[in-house]
């Protein structure tokens, strides 16, 4: 007599595998969540180096930049002593000159408090390299200045305070920095100064003003520009660009960001970018906009050294 033996089961989902699989679920999604809104926004600081050789650069010794952007100073994102841990770990770099790129002021709904320019300029006025402190304003040196945006009259206050603080403001000029045979620093204001409505602004950024200085030797040129859209309008003449502004998406998965701050998407989203025998380095940058979350693409001080 042959006897069937019962079909083989899966286990069977009870109630108290399901509470410990949901469990499971909250603690991953409460991981993720600390990770994007507190540890890697707040807490995280990286040095994002890039090794190029440029054109023309002849005899020249090799010149070591360290880029600051996107700083959207405020509590409890970036308070007072993280930007001067920040201010420490740049000049811990040794860079020949330190390049600010814009967005100091920050401000979005989560916000507990805005700090005063002042207080977080004289933290910036810490940086110190050989060939000196560059500026170029972003957007928000613009937004975040009311009379400025009421009258569409004047320059941001913050521009004197960054001046008072030893900065070479370059808003749509040039410099010539004395190193080796010379080497011409350029900058751009933002494209974005005045909000108009809706996604409409009006920009204050001259390219053409900024490179004229260029007309007068061969030497290379490296502009700062807030707004990596500017890569669009450079030529070739150019040999480097340096962008912030898009903060990488501040959520990256795979090389790929979901939402970025250029109307050309993913195409400037992050990194170098060569194009047509221009380069383009856009820093992810250091602070936050919009939302309190960093996932992907830690806060970054970029170091570029060139020969």
């Amino acid at each position: 007599m042959t006897s069937s033996l019962p079909a083989e089961r899966g286990p069977l989902l009870t109630r108290r595998s399901l509470l410990e699989g949901s469990a499971a679920l909250l603690a991953g999604g409460v991981a993720v969540a600390s990770f994007g809104l507190v540890i890697e926004p707040s807490l995280l600081l990286t040095v994002r180096e890039y090794r190029l050789s440029l054109p023309g650069w002849g005899a020249r010794p090799p010149l070591t930049l360290c880029v600051i952007t996107d700083l959207h100073a405020n509590e409890p994102w970036m308070p007072l002593d993280r930007i001067r841990r920040i201010v420490a770990t740049a000049n811990a770099l040794q860079p020949d000159a330190h390049l600010l790129l814009g967005d100091i002021p920050g401000h979005f709904p989560w916000v507990r408090r805005r700090l005063p320019m002042p207080e977080v300029v004289e933290a910036l006025a810490g940086l110190h390299a050989p060939l000196g402190k560059f500026a170029v304003p972003g957007n928000h040196e613009w937004w975040d200045d009311p009379e400025v945006q009421l009258t569409r009259r004047g320059v941001p206050a913050l521009f004197g305070l960054l001046r008072g603080a030893g900065f070479t403001l370059l808003a749509n000029g040039a410099v010539r920095l004395p190193h080796g045979d010379g080497v011409w620093l350029c900058g751009t204001d933002s494209m974005l100064a005045f909000r108009l409505g809706r996604r409409r602004f009006v920009g204050v950024d001259n390219l053409q003003a900024a490179l004229a200085p260029l007309a007068a030797d061969d030497a290379p040129a490296i502009l700062m520009a807030h707004e990596p859209d500017q890569f669009v309008n450079v030529p070739r003449r150019v040999a480097l660009t340096l962008s912030g502004h898009t903060h990488g998406g501040q959520v990256r998965i795979l090389g790929w960001s979901p939402v970025v701050g250029s109307r050309y998407g993913n195409r400037f989203a992050y990194g170098l970018v060569e194009e047509a025998g221009r380069r383009l380095i856009v820093s992810g940058g250091l602070g936050c906009s919009v939302f309190p979350i960093r996932f992907g693409v830690a806060p970054e001080l970029v170091l570029v050294r060139l020969s």
